[in-house]
């Protein structure tokens, strides 16, 4: 049984046949997706909560996308807050910082990010991650500010990994998990597998990332969480385990991080 441990069920996207793409994911052996709350402007949390809230096989995260930190204000500290304490959410995110973009500058995103991670802290929530840039600054950036703010005792998951084999060890050693998403099946991702194999299968998750970035076979189609599979037969292959040992791991590793129940 699968667990997509980061996917936008919320999004616009899904509004005219979200039940239908729900139930395509637990006839496919998702047994557990977790629902990413931020990126649809603040209000979007609250949808995520609430789609939590509909059925027990999904959780929810609530946060500030770095796209959007610049809307990140004394109203949106209070509610955010707010969101944290409810039952179903697990986890602070995605946040972090986006250097390829630029929706919000660098300043900015650095200031929100390090509040939300100094929340988790006081929380003891765990953070999921969102890290990209043409260059290797917003890894290094987005490293110190998490040492800084975490004070190593926090934990957290870089989402749809696309860096470097060298960031993703030094993270591995600050309390990271790695996941990957449909990217690592791409025929021109030879790099990212690589990395990929080099995750100890203790500390991999596997991820959709619907509706984005649809993995090979279905490619150019709206992404859907019954195609983790897909993604995870791929790191299975990598890693030289059966699909069902990697989906045994994958689902264990991100119950421990998320603190779900068992099922």
């Amino acid at each position: 049984m699968w667990l997509d441990s980061h996917c936008h069920v919320t999004a616009d996207r899904f509004d005219p046949d979200r039940a239908a793409v729900l139930e395509r994911a637990f006839a496919a052996g998702v047994e557990t997706l977790v629902t990413i709350g931020s990126g649809y402007g603040v209000d979007g949390n609250a949808e995520a909560i609430a789609l939590a809230e509909s059925d027990s096989r999904i959780f929810a995260t609530v946060g500030v996308h770095p796209h959007e930190a610049d809307r990140y204000g004394d109203e949106e500290r209070r509610r955010l807050r707010g969101w944290l304490g409810h039952a179903r959410v697990v986890a602070v995110g995605e946040c972090g910082l986006d250097y390829h973009y630029m929706n919000s500058d660098r300043t900015t995103q650095r200031r929100v990010f390090a509040e939300q991670v100094a929340l988790a802290r006081e929380l003891d929530l765990p953070v999921s991650i969102h890290v990209r840039s043409d260059d290797e600054s917003a890894y290094d950036e987005l490293l110190e500010i998490w040492i800084a703010e975490g004070e190593r005792r926090l934990e957290g998951v870089l989402h749809c990994y696309t860096g470097s084999r060298a960031f993703a060890l030094r993270a591995l050693d600050e309390g990271f998990c790695v996941s990957f998403s449909g990217i690592v099946t791409f025929k021109n991702s030879r790099e990212l597998r690589e990395v990929a194999r080099a995750i100890p299968l203790d500390r991999l998750l596997v991820e959709t990332d619907a509706p984005f970035l649809a993995p090979e076979g279905h490619r150019g189609r709206r992404n859907e969480p019954a195609w983790v599979g897909v993604v995870g037969e791929a790191l299975a292959g990598l890693h030289g385990v059966s699909a069902e040992a990697l989906a045994q791991a994958t689902t264990h590793n991100a119950r421990r991080l998320f603190r779900l129940p068992a099922r």
